[in-house]
C-alpha cells in the first residue's frame, strides 16, 4: 500500500493581491513548483504533483493572479508572463525555498522559462511541457483572439455561460475540473488575462535562453498548433543541457502517462541526486590537517661569511688588488680639447 501524500493549502501576498497555492509532500523534500496553463488552475497539475511527491519532492502548485482561488484583476496590465514569473519567485520567498525545480505547462512553461532567466541561481532544473514560442505565437493569437473579443464585447452571454458551468458539480478528473473552472471564470477577468498575455512579452529572447545551463526536460507533441512541436524541438537545441521527450497528444501525460513516466522519473531523480550531492560532499569531507610552521631561514650575514670562506685564493688576491688600485680620472671630452687648442702659447725670451 502506497504512503498517502500530505496535502496542504495556503495563501501569500503579492503586491496588493492574495494568491493561493497547494503543497504536496512532507517538509524537507526537494522543492518543486508547477505552474498551470492559461485560464486554468492548480488542479491541472495535481496528479503530477502526487507523483513527484512520491519521489521525495515537496511540490507547490500556484494559482496565478486571476486564476483558481487567487484574487482577480480586470486590468490587462497586471497579466503578463514576466509578472507571472515574479509571482512564482514571490512564492519561493514565501516558502523559504532558495532553489527549486520549476516547471509548468503551456503558459506555465514559458513562465517557468522566464523565472529561469530572471533568477537562474534559484532553478535547480526546469520541467517544460508544451512551450509556446515563435512558431506557436501566430496560432495563439488566432485561437485566443476570438475568445478575447467574445469575453470583452459579449459579456452578458459569456457571463450566463460562466454562471451555468459554475453551478455544475466538478468531476473527479482534475484536468477536466480545471477546464470547467476556466469556463466559469468572470469574462471580464478572462478578457484581461488574454489581452495582457497577448500584448506583453511571451518568451525570453534567444540569447537569454542560450545562457541557461541547468538541466531541462522538454515535453512536446504534434497535432496541436497552439503548442507547435517545432517550438519544443528548437528549444531543445537552444538550451545547452536539455533533453526532449515527445508525447503522442496534448493529454497523454494527463490521461495515459505510463509511456512517458519512466523518462520523467529518471530526470526528476537525477535532479534530486544532483541537488543532494554537494551537501553530502561537504558533510563527508575530511578536515584539513593543521599546517606545520615553516623552518626559519639562516641569517643572511652568516650566508655571506660562509660564501667568503668558500672562495678560492686567486679570487681573494684579485679582489684585494682591485681595492688598492687608484681610481682612473675621467677622460676629457671633445669640447675641452678644442678650448685647450685656442689658448695662446707664452714664449719665453
Amino acid at each position: 500500500m502506497s504512503t498517502p501524500i500530505e496535502v496542504r493549502s495556503g495563501q501569500f501576498r503579492y503586491q496588493q493581491y492574495t494568491l493561493a497555492y497547494e503543497l504536496y509532500g512532507a517538509d524537507g523534500g526537494m522543492p518543486c513548483i508547477l505552474v498551470h496553463g492559461i485560464l486554468l488552475d492548480s488542479l491541472l497539475n495535481r496528479a503530477l504533483a502526487r507523483r513527484f511527491a512520491a519521489l521525495g519532492y515537496q511540490v507547490a502548485l500556484i494559482d496565478l493572479l486571476g486564476h483558481g482561488k487567487s484574487d482577480r484583476s480586470r486590468d490587462p496590465k497586471e497579466h503578463r508572463v514576466d509578472f507571472y514569473a515574479d509571482q512564482v519567485l514571490a512564492l519561493l520567498d514565501h516558502l523559504g525555498w532558495s532553489r527549486a525545480v520549476v516547471g509548468g505547462v503551456s503558459l506555465g512553461c514559458i513562465t517557468a522559462l522566464t523565472v529561469a532567466v530572471k533568477a537562474p541561481q534559484r532553478c535547480a532544473a526546469l520541467f517544460l511541457e508544451m512551450p509556446v514560442m515563435e512558431w506557436s505565437a501566430p496560432w495563439a493569437a488566432l485561437i485566443l483572439s476570438p475568445l478575447l473579443v467574445a469575453s470583452r464585447y459579449n459579456q452578458p452571454v459569456q457571463a450566463r455561460i460562466a454562471r451555468l458551468i459554475g453551478r455544475l458539480p466538478r468531476p473527479p478528473v482534475d484536468w477536466l475540473a480545471s477546464a470547467m473552472n476556466a469556463i466559469s471564470n468572470d469574462p471580464r477577468v478572462v478578457a484581461a488575462i488574454l489581452h495582457g498575455v497577448l500584448v506583453g512579452p511571451i518568451v525570453p529572447t534567444l540569447a537569454e535562453r542560450r545562457r541557461l545551463t541547468m538541466p531541462v526536460l522538454i515535453i512536446g507533441h504534434s497535432g496541436d498548433k497552439l503548442h507547435e512541436h517545432r517550438d519544443a524541438r528548437s528549444l531543445a537545441t537552444q538550451l545547452p543541457n536539455a533533453r526532449l521527450l515527445m508525447a503522442r497528444s496534448i493529454l497523454e501525460l494527463r490521461t495515459r502517462p505510463a509511456r512517458l513516466w519512466p523518462q520523467i522519473e529518471a530526470f526528476m531523480r537525477a535532479a534530486l541526486d544532483a541537488e543532494a550531492a554537494p551537501a553530502a560532499v561537504v558533510a563527508d569531507a575530511p578536515r584539513a590537517a593543521p599546517r606545520k610552521p615553516a623552518a626559519r631561514k639562516p641569517a643572511v650575514a652568516a650566508e655571506r661569511v660562509a660564501a667568503r670562506k668558500a672562495r678560492p685564493a686567486e679570487v681573494k688576491v684579485a679582489a684585494k688588488a682591485k681595492a688598492k688600485a687608484p681610481a682612473r680620472k675621467p677622460a676629457a671630452g671633445k669640447a675641452g680639447t678644442k678650448r685647450a687648442a685656442k689658448r695662446p702659447r707664452t714664449v719665453r725670451r
